[in-house]
C-alpha cells in the first residue's frame, strides 16, 4: 500500500474522533488530533489551553479581520496558520489519520488524500455526548450539541473556501449510527 492520508471531519457527538482512531489502529498508521495542538504549542510558544480556546472562539467577519490585519493577525488566524504548517508536515511524513482542524481543506491538493465526514442523527449525538463524553450539566443538550457544530462550521467556513459538512467536499460521508467499530470497518 502506498501512502494514504485520511482526514476526518465530524459532527459533535458522531464519534468521528473515535472512529478515526480505530481506523488508524486497523491500518497501523499514526493518528493525529490533540497531538496537533501540542505541536502548534511547541511551534508558537502558546499554551495548549490557549490554542484550544482559540479554536473554539467564534471568528468575526472577513471585513473585521481585514481591518485588524493592518494592525496584526487575529489569534485565530495565527493558530490556523500554525496548524496548517503542522498538518502539512505530518502528511509529508507518511500515511496518517488527521482529525478536524480543516485538514481536508489544507491537504486538498494531495493525490493520496481520502476526506471523510462523519455524521449521525442529532438524538444519537446527544446520547453519546451525555453517556460517553460525560456532558450532563447542560439544560438544553440538543442546543449545546448544535452550538458546537455551528462553531465548527463557522471556523471551517471562515478558514477555507469550502463549506463544512457539504458532501461535495469529501470522498466519503458516513453515518456513524451503526457504532464506532462497524463504522470504522
Amino acid at each position: 500500500m502506498g501512502n494514504i492520508v485520511i482526514t476526518v471531519s465530524r459532527e459533535y457527538g458522531s464519534g468521528g474522533r473515535l472512529i478515526a482512531r480505530r481506523v488508524a489502529e486497523q491500518l497501523n498508521i499514526p493518528f493525529y488530533d490533540k497531538e496537533i495542538i501540542a505541536a502548534v504549542a511547541k511551534k508558537t510558544g502558546l499554551a495548549e489551553g490557549f490554542i484550544r480556546e482559540a479554536e473554539r472562539r467564534p471568528v468575526r467577519s472577513f471585513l473585521f479581520d481585514l481591518y485588524r490585519s493592518a494592525q496584526n493577525l487575529s489569534l485565530s488566524a495565527q493558530v490556523s496558520l500554525a496548524e496548517t504548517a503542522v498538518i502539512r508536515d505530518l502528511a509529508e511524513k507518511g500515511s496518517c489519520v488527521i482529525v478536524g482542524r480543516c485538514a481536508d481543506y489544507v491537504l486538498r491538493e494531495r493525490e493520496d488524500l481520502l476526506r471523510v465526514f462523519v455524521h449521525a442523527p442529532l438524538s444519537r449525538r446527544c446520547r453519546r455526548a451525555a453517556e460517553e463524553y460525560g456532558v450532563r450539566d447542560v439544560e438544553d443538550l440538543e442546543g449545546y450539541v448544535s452550538k458546537l457544530d455551528k462553531q465548527r462550521s463557522s471556523y471551517y467556513n471562515y478558514f477555507s473556501t469550502s463549506r463544512w459538512g457539504d458532501a461535495h467536499n469529501y470522498e466519503l460521508c458516513v453515518n456513524s449510527e451503526l457504532g464506532v467499530e462497524q463504522t470504522a470497518e
